[in-house]
């Protein structure tokens, strides 16, 4: 549909008019008309341009006036503007509608009106005058739909037929001026908190500018079954607002005014509302209407991208549900999941810090780039690059980047691009092979690979063979996973970012014990475990007075990690010294053999066990913000020993301080 209201608005009016007579069987009265006149401004969805998107500015982060800019250059097609947002803003709602028509916006919503159905008499001539207030800013603001949530108010009265009354005389008034009604059950209204008594009310309303707004949250936090909006006639549904939310056991209000996120970042089932929304017949925008104090805080415009990214992938997998049902929907390009890592290169000052390490490893330093400071370090199918490109880095080694084998670089590329990831631009030798790059959330740069494959160049081959002594294996095979820490403000993204771009599965967020607060972890897989990323934040600073350390680290997996460990002891002082007091407590957990239990004290291996396997590991000493971790998954242990972290992070704070 365009948004200049010619062929499609015409198709608006002749829909909602021959909508209004089929279902009460008169014509439309003058204010209807009015009111169906005024749809031909509204911008509805193309299908060949998928269904428009829109976002509550609630959901951004400072003035109005940067909020719209945001969501406009994030690619939305609409906002909602909050009442509150509003009011603080300096220019009139004139200069807002012209705006965010200059911004190619469409002003899809007003909202909330608060506390206004089902009250004695002499409160409902207030409500109205406040109303006919609301009406006058709303005209001069461009926005034809207001938002009317259930009340919470002490004066309310718990009667449908009171409630249908009264949000009749509503929309009549608002018809007048051109103004529909969406009628909104909060998961905490006095006497509606449900979107089928909300529906009820509308329905026993029977007026045409009255319709509902559903939302993911209200109807998805009390547990309400979302099939019933399929009973719903698509001309009364007249918005939809969509959130997602980690499960907690807290106030429901609470809960949705701090914890709120966007679809795919929190548990629940946002694309199966959305798939009984769309076969209800609903073809308006998709809207998210988010509180979320992380995102009050954050960028606006790299909130926005985030925002208009979960959409992406909900659109996608609502189709993926609905198939041939998926009526408006435009997915991206399918997803390309990748099949094991390629490298992980660390950025150093200098090389010093880490060679020796390797070799202690068991890596050898088997080539270098004719072009760029970078090392490259290999043992088996494990390889790690070390880039000195700024030697006055005063962070010391970091990990900086990350190689993905993947079947379909270019593929992987455009999954992306249409993601919103931002693709990095990179100097090229005339004979060095393609290696696109895209910049995770955190600023990792991921690389799409293709090693010493027939099919394709690869960028093994742009480096040159260096001499080097040998290097007896230390058993490692490959990497295993990567942990990166992120900041604060990027945790959600981050596991939005990689569940939809790369196809990763995300397993439950943990909270984690560290001696200076909490650790929140959230790990995000491949389908067969090939690829293994762990996201960490922390919650507070590492120690009090000083900054947090952002540790990350790379697990290299171990074919036999009992001889890794006695090669890494007899190297000197590499390993991470576990407490004796962990040794005790395992023993008391696991009868693994006084044998076992020994060899585990003596080589400071750590243990843990899940259903499926068994899991070894053990730690190296920090160098700068990074160290490694050697693992043994044995059988098909699926985890990560998140129950030794606290024992890991205790020590790594031991050894800082």
């Amino acid at each position: 549909m365009r948004r200049d209201g010619s062929a499609a608005g015409e198709w608006v009016v002749f829909q909602a008019a021959d909508a209004f007579r089929l279902f009460t069987g008169i014509d439309p009265d003058p204010d209807a008309e009015r009111m169906f006149a005024h749809l031909a401004e509204v911008s509805v969805s193309d299908p060949e341009e998928g269904m428009r998107k829109s976002i509550a500015t609630v959901s951004l982060s400072g003035p109005l006036t940067g909020k719209l800019p945001a969501a406009a250059d994030a690619g939305f097609d609409g906002v909602e503007i909050f009442e509150a947002d509003l009011l603080s803003s300096p220019p009139a709602p004139e200069e807002i509608r012209a705006r965010a028509a200059d911004l190619g916006l469409n002003i899809d919503l007003f909202q909330p009106f608060r506390d206004f159905e089902a009250v004695p008499s002499d409160i409902l001539g207030r409500n109205l005058r406040r109303a006919e207030h609301k009406f006058a800013v709303m005209e001069r603001l461009g926005a034809d739909l207001l938002l009317v949530c259930s009340s919470v108010s002490p004066d309310t009265i718990a009667d449908d037929g009171l409630a249908a009354e009264q949000l009749r005389l509503l929309a009549g008034r608002a018809a007048e001026h051109g103004i529909r009604v969406a009628y909104e059950a909060l998961a905490w209204g006095r006497h509606v908190d449900d979107y089928r008594h909300a529906w009820r009310i509308v329905e026993l309303a029977d007026h045409p500018a009255l319709g509902v707004c559903l939302d993911s949250f209200h109807i998805l936090s009390r547990g309400s079954d979302p099939a019933g909006i399929e009973e719903i006639p698509a001309e009364k549904i007249f918005f939809l607002q969509l959130a997602d939310a980690p499960y907690l056991s807290m106030d429901v209000l609470q809960w949705s005014r701090h914890y709120r996120c966007f679809p795919g970042q929190g548990a629940f089932d946002v694309a199966g509302l959305v798939g009984h929304v769309l076969r209800a017949g609903y073809r308006g925008p998709l809207s998210l209407e988010v509180f979320n104090d992380i995102f009050r805080q954050a960028d606006a415009g790299r909130t926005a991208r985030d925002a208009m990214r979960s959409l992406i992938a909900l659109e996608e997998s609502v189709s993926t549900r609905l198939g041939p049902e998926a009526a408006g929907l435009v997915p991206p390009p399918a997803p390309v999941v990748p099949t094991g890592f390629a490298f992980a290169e660390l950025a150093t000052p200098d090389t010093g810090r880490l060679s020796g390490l390797l070799t202690a490893l068991g890596f050898a330093r088997t080539g270098g780039h004719p072009t760029k400071p970078v090392e490259l370090w290999e043992q088996d199918q494990a390889r790690i690059l070390l880039n000195t490109g700024d030697p006055d880095s005063p962070t010391g080694p970091a990990l900086s980047a990350i190689g993905l084998e993947t079947p379909d670089p270019a593929g992987s590329v455009k999954r992306a691009e249409s993601l919103l990831a931002p693709v990095l631009p990179r100097r090229r030798g005339p004979r060095e092979a393609p290696l696109d790059a895209i910049a995770a959330p955190d600023g990792t740069a991921l690389f799409f690979c293709r090693t010493a494959r027939p099919d394709h160049p690869s960028w093994t081959d742009d480096f040159t063979e260096v001499p080097s002594d040998p290097v007896p294996s230390a058993g490692i095979t490959h990497i295993d996973h990567v942990a990166l820490t992120q900041p604060w403000h990027y945790f959600d993204e981050a596991s939005l970012f990689y569940r939809s771009v790369l196809g990763l599965r995300p397993d439950e967020s943990l909270e984690l014990a560290d001696p200076y607060g909490l650790l929140r972890s959230r790990a995000v897989a491949g389908p067969d475990g090939a690829v293994r990323v762990a996201l960490n934040v922390a919650y507070v600073g590492a120690r009090p007075g000083a900054p947090q350390i952002p540790w990350q680290h790379v697990a290299l997996g171990s074919r036999d990690i009992v001889a890794t460990a006695r090669r890494l002891r007899a190297a000197g002082d590499l390993l991470l010294p576990i407490p004796v007091n962990y040794y005790d407590d395992l023993e008391a957990r696991h009868d693994l053999g006084a044998e076992r239990h020994r060899t585990l004290r003596e080589l400071g291996l750590l243990y843990d066990r899940d259903d499926h396997g068994e899991f070894l590991h053990l730690y190296t000493r920090t160098t700068g913000h990074v160290f490694f971790e050697i693992v043994q998954r044995v059988g098909d242990y699926r985890g990560y020993g998140a129950v030794n972290a606290p024992v890991r992070l205790a020590a790594q704070h031991t050894g800082s301080d």
